[in-house]
């Protein structure tokens, strides 16, 4: 860039120097001894000195206005080119706060979608789960039952506490011919006897008790079945057959409870 100064505005300074120099050199070398013309000749000078003081200060204008304008011509491309640098950040951080945002919304949707899927998989499971069969204890008993089983035998239950004892033997008897191989078969004969007995239904409630001990002789109510047995054979009048079924039941299960009521029983009964 100084070459290109040096080589655009050398001419002028060398000659303005040179023009100073011809000047001086012209002046008449007999002035220095008249004082009129040493003094026309000093003018002369001083005017030539101003003139060129004059062209001077005129071409250092005119070099500072051309190297001003040379300085502006080199940094308007740099310039232009910082303002498009600054133009294209300002775009991208435009295009950023637009993905941002966006991916933002997008994480809310997912999040969302989530959501949604863990509560469709909690509602399917919970209703495979009522369809699914499940392990359960009656009486000491562990089994597995389905969940419609389960339903009708609670069903039968309820209508029990109720005391609706005859509708409570009703459901038990259907509930034993719909599942013959359930495990809730034994208590469900079991308390379709207790139904039947406190519907004062003695013969049918021997036949409910007989039938549980029959199909699980080792059921755990069986003892409360005999007694409950010889309890209905005293209320037909059959002392002779209630003492029989006491006398197995304390033979058959001498440290139960019902072994222990049914030897009080046979005391009163003597």
């Amino acid at each position: 860039m100084l070459g290109a100064m040096s080589s655009r505005f050398g001419l002028s300074l060398g000659a303005l120097s040179l023009a100073g120099l011809l000047a001086l050199a012209s002046a008449p070398a007999h002035a220095i001894f008249g004082d009129d013309e040493a003094r026309r000749a000093i003018l002369d000078l001083r005017a030539r000195v101003d003139a060129n003081q004059a062209a001077s200060e005129a071409a250092n204008k005119a070099l500072e206005a051309e190297l001003r304008k040379f300085l502006e011509e080199q940094a308007a491309p740099s310039r232009r080119g910082m303002l498009d640098l600054i133009n294209q950040l300002e775009a991208l951080r435009s295009e950023l706060a637009v993905l941002r945002g966006q991916n933002e919304q997008l994480m809310r949707d997912v999040a969302e979608l989530q959501r949604q899927q863990a509560d469709l998989k909690g509602s399917v499971d919970s209703r495979l789960r009522t369809f699914e069969p499940r392990e359960v204890t009656v009486d000491g008993v562990e089994f597995v039952a389905q969940p419609a089983e389960t339903a009708e035998f609670e069903a039968a239950m309820a209508v029990l506490r109720q005391s609706q004892f005859k509708e409570a033997a009703a459901l038990y008897g259907q509930f034993v011919l719909r599942y013959p191989n359930s495990g809730y078969v034994p208590t469900a004969l079991y308390w379709q006897g207790n139904a039947l007995y406190a519907a004062r239904e003695y013969q049918p409630a021997i036949q409910a008790y007989r039938s549980m001990i029959a199909s699980s002789p080792t059921h755990p109510r069986v003892p409360e079945s005999l007694l409950a047995i010889a309890n209905c054979q005293l209320e037909l009048k059959d002392a002779r057959a209630a003492k029989a079924t006491l006398e197995a039941l304390i033979k058959a299960h001498p440290q139960s409870e019902a072994a222990n009521a049914a030897r009080d029983r046979l005391s009163r009964m003597r």
